[in-house]
């Protein structure tokens, strides 16, 4: 496996680091940080792909393992803020459906963001089980409550 092969494929799969990037950063600097730190472990990884996935579903689980590791390490230095104290726009008329969509899932957890964002991106529940370490089965009652939660946190904002 050489170099330029996996250079091929980051271009190929540049969109998959962004959209996590973008789904777990919170200002430029971090997406950079993270951004960096996706292509070195998936490089430091490289060797050992084996090709039993999809490239892209085998970077996917390192773009997550790697920031939601990230995340742990930053959470016990720093004190988090409460899901509370989260700026949902106050002026729902003026954003799309998309755009309430994202805020909702900015809200919750990082496992169910992922989770979430994998069922949208049209991944099926047995590759999310595999970029996720869970089972099929887990992915489907986790999607589903997600799906409330979001159902339900949407109708919040839309009532305010």
């Amino acid at each position: 496996m050489s170099e330029k092969e996996f250079l091929q494929h980051i271009r190929d799969s540049q969109g998959i680091i962004i959209k996590v990037v973008n789904l777990y950063a919170s200002d430029s600097e971090e997406r950079r940080d993270y951004y960096q730190e996706i292509l070195y472990q998936a490089w430091k990884s490289w060797p050992q792909f084996a090709g039993k996935s999809k490239f892209s579903t085998w970077l996917y689980r390192i773009c997550l393992n790697t920031v939601l590791t990230s995340k742990r390490k930053k959470s016990r230095m720093l004190p988090t803020d409460a899901i509370g104290d989260t700026d949902i726009a106050t002026d729902t008329h003026s954003h799309t459906h998309s755009a309430t969509l994202k805020q909702a899932i900015a809200l919750l957890n990082d496992i169910d963001k992922a989770l979430i964002t994998l069922h949208l991106d049209g991944y099926e529940q047995p590759e999310i089980a595999a970029i996720m370490g869970i089972t099929p089965n887990n992915v489907r009652v986790k999607l589903f409550r997600i799906k409330n939660q979001l159902s339900k946190l949407i109708k919040n904002n839309l009532n305010e």
